[in-house]
């Protein structure tokens, strides 16, 4: 195991947008385990969980944590155009988190959409912000409408998303029939919100399947993390993990959400290019992402991961210490 790192402080607060699935659960615990990353908000998007249970599983998180003063900005129930959505069980999985042993949340979500939140946060250009983006990204897309700031406000944009080289993940399991071969689920979701926010002339990092099938989290990964001395949020990853457990055994789980949110902190656990990217939004390969040749690039893109690296930052985090 590579010895323990010290991640260097992010220079601007993070405000992360999440549909709320176990594995955003996972990157989110990972965050609040790292004293100097300040997390100014969470947006609610529309996804794995529907937006109210997904926002009071947050809460609970957060208030677990003792950051219950972070805000939370519900999003709209359903994409900017379409109605694509995940399974149901999957969902179902997502609203409950059943291996999750927290109270009930004490507080609620702010009055003021995620829309709302996002369109006046990108007037204040005197303060910066670095935006983790974990779902379909309707909410930053509805947010980006109008603003002439957003470039400068958004200091930088990780997006865990798309499938450029590789293989889409809509049929991983089994649970969705499709013919879409190319797409993975976040970009598919919304692919109109996708191509909004890959356009917007933000400096976007983009993580898609091509990295996160590098980084498979399988049983000896789980095992690892049982064996590991824990902090509290470590203790509540591992719960959301054996929530998922039989997928990790199947071999068909990996770090989408947690991969994304350690290369906020630190990118040298990615293998990047700069890339020209194109959603497409037309039957039937709806939400691919596809990179255009040409010497302008509009994001730089994962194209693989260190693995070794990321556990041991991931697990160094959530460790204790």
């Amino acid at each position: 195991m590579i010895p323990f790192l010290l991640l260097a402080a992010l220079n601007a607060p993070v405000i992360i947008d999440t549909d709320c699935g176990v594995d955003d659960m996972m990157a989110i615990a990972y965050l609040l385990a790292q004293p100097d990353v300040k997390i100014e908000a969470i947006t609610i998007a529309n996804g794995l969980a529907h937006v109210d249970r997904g926002a009071a599983n947050v809460i609970r998180l957060l208030e677990h944590a003792g950051k219950g003063d972070v805000p939370v900005y519900i999003g709209r129930n359903k994409p900017l155009a379409g109605s694509a959505e995940f399974p149901k069980a999957w969902r179902e999985t997502s609203d409950n988190l059943s291996e999750l042993k927290l109270p009930q949340p004490k507080s609620s979500p702010q009055k003021q959409t995620a829309a709302e939140f996002y369109k006046k946060r990108l007037k204040d250009t005197k303060h910066p912000v670095v935006v983790l983006a974990l779902g379909p990204l309707t909410n930053l897309a509805e947010g980006l409408e109008g603003s002439k700031n957003a470039a400068k406000v958004i200091q930088n944009l990780v997006i865990m998303g798309g499938a450029v080289r590789v293989q889409g993940n809509l049929g991983d399991g089994g649970s969705f029939k499709t013919d879409n071969l190319s797409a993975e689920w976040n970009f598919f979701i919304d692919p109109l919100a996708a191509e909004r926010v890959i356009n917007a002339g933000l400096p976007v990092r983009l993580v898609p399947l091509d990295a996160t099938s590098r980084v498979p989290i399988g049983p000896e990964f789980l095992k690892e993390l049982e064996q590991l001395k824990k902090n509290k949020l470590g203790e509540t990853v591992l719960q959301l993990l054996l929530s998922e457990k039989g997928v990790v055994e199947q071999g068909i789980y990996q770090a989408w959400d947690p991969l994304a949110a350690v290369a906020l902190i630190d990118p040298r656990v990615l293998i990047s290019e700069n890339l020209t990217i194109r959603i497409k939004r037309d039957k039937p390969e709806e939400g691919r992402s596809q990179a255009s040749p040409g010497l302008s690039h509009n994001a730089k893109v994962a194209i693989g991961a260190r693995a070794e690296l990321f556990k041991d930052l991931f697990f160094s985090a959530l460790s204790a210490h």
